[in-house]
Order: C-alpha cells, then sequence, then structure tokens
C-alpha cells in the first residue's frame, strides 16, 4: 500500500471513531469523497486475493462506505417531475463521463452507484444495479434485470446472465463480501449470497441459489462443498 492509501486508510479509520461535534462536516466530505475516488479508480477496495490464494476482506473500506451514509444528508438528484431522486449528499450518482475510458452502459434504466470501480471492456445491460463498493474487472459481461451488491468482487470475464442476484456484505465489516473470480458462467436467475465465493472459471447453471446454508454437489469431483462458521461457501 503506498503512503498516500496508508494515510486514507488512517483519515477514515480516525473520522470512524471521532464522535460527530469533533469533525466540520465539510471536512468529513472531503475525504468521503476522495475515498470514493479511489474505489472508483480501482486504488482500494473492499477485498482482494492473498498472496497465498485466500481472500480477505478490507475491513476499514467496509466502514468507510457506511461513513458516507452516516455524513450524508438527503439531497435531490430529480431529473424533472416525472424521474424523481433523492440520496445522501456524500453519494452522488457517478459520472461515467468523466473516466478516461467510457464504459458500455446500454441505455434504458441502468444504476451505478458511487465508489463502484468498472474495468476496461465491461458491458452492462438494461436495467441493472450496481450498489456501492462493488468492483466488476475487465470483459464482465452484465445481463439485463442484474444486481450486483454492495462490495461484492466480480473478476474478469466473468458473464452473468439475465436476472441474476449477487448479494451485499457491508456488516459486520470484517465479512468477506460475495466473490466471483475470473471466468466464471453463472446462468439466468441465479442468486449468489452470504460471502460464497464461486472459484475461478465455475459454471452455474439457470436458477442456482447459493447461500452460505446451501450445500453444493459438484458433478465433475464428485464431493460436497459446505459453509461452516470459520469459512464461507467456497
Amino acid at each position: 500500500m503506498t503512503d498516500n492509501l496508508a494515510d486514507l486508510e488512517d483519515q477514515i479509520e480516525r473520522l470512524d471513531a471521532a464522535k460527530p461535534d469533533e469533525v466540520a462536516r465539510d471536512e468529513a466530505k472531503a475525504l468521503l469523497e476522495r475515498f470514493l475516488a479511489a474505489l472508483e479508480s480501482g486504488a482500494i477496495r473492499a477485498a482482494s486475493k492473498q498472496p497465498d490464494g485466500q481472500w480477505a476482506a478490507h475491513p476499514w473500506v467496509k466502514r468507510g462506505i457506511l461513513l458516507c451514509f452516516r455524513w450524508g444528508r438527503l439531497a435531490d438528484y430529480s431529473i424533472n417531475r416525472t424521474f424523481q431522486f433523492s440520496d445522501k449528499d456524500t453519494l452522488p450518482p457517478q459520472d461515467l463521463s468523466a473516466r478516461a475510458e467510457l464504459p458500455r452502459v446500454v441505455p434504458g434504466g441502468t444504476t451505478v452507484r458511487s465508489g463502484v470501480y468498472l474495468g476496461r471492456g465491461v458491458v452492462i445491460m438494461p436495467p441493472s444495479y450496481i450498489n456501492v463498493g462493488a468492483r466488476i474487472d475487465d470483459e464482465t459481461m452484465i445481463d439485463s434485470h442484474v444486481l450486483v451488491g454492495s462490495c461484492a468482487q466480480v473478476g474478469r470475464r466473468v458473464h452473468l446472465s439475465a436476472a441474476v442476484q449477487v448479494g451485499g456484505v457491508l456488516e459486520p465489516a470484517g465479512a468477506t463480501p460475495v466473490i466471483i473470480e475470473d471466468g466464471v458462467f453463472v446462468g439466468a436467475q441465479c442468486g449468489i449470497f452470504e460471502s460464497t465465493l464461486v472459484g475461478c472459471c465455475a459454471v452455474l447453471g439457470a436458477g442456482v441459489i447459493l447461500t452460505a446454508g446451501t450445500p453444493v454437489y459438484d458433478l465433475v469431483r464428485e464431493q460436497i462443498y459446505r459453509a461452516d462458521g470459520k469459512c464461507p461457501l467456497v
């Protein structure tokens, strides 16, 4: 981690520990804008793969996202009288046009929230919703009616078919988010929740639901996978 990012982590932790009357709101907002920009650039993320191949959550990143809700005030983001919206002023709509490489977000009702990282060549079909802290890596295809929840980590060249639901995990801060590794194909109307990890190049047939309490039978290896108290479903 660079010195700048280490400093960002330290400032987020201090803001999290501070009482509301100990920090000016403008100062907090400026820090949170910097934090969200780091998420959007890919400089920081909610979880990352370690040298031993295991995934680890970064609790301070989740705490930073929760601070956006704590410090935000409702603001009007309406387009007109027909399309009226409001949200926290610390989480404004992400300006995708400001990116160096414009992502392909097909018209028709998709929302990409602040703090979302979109890699090169990502395609998002409408309507889809990508929540704060999520990471969508290069050349991934997101089909219509897909939800990618808070802090979910979706790898390279993944295909999320129509109506897939990828759960979000903000609390507890130390919990690993839902992770879908590189090259995975997720069939239509699948649901992946509760810190489940889908390994590299796996294929999920249409309608599969994976949760912490779901036993999975591997047809190829003839094994049954289960989550336990120490390890999520992998």
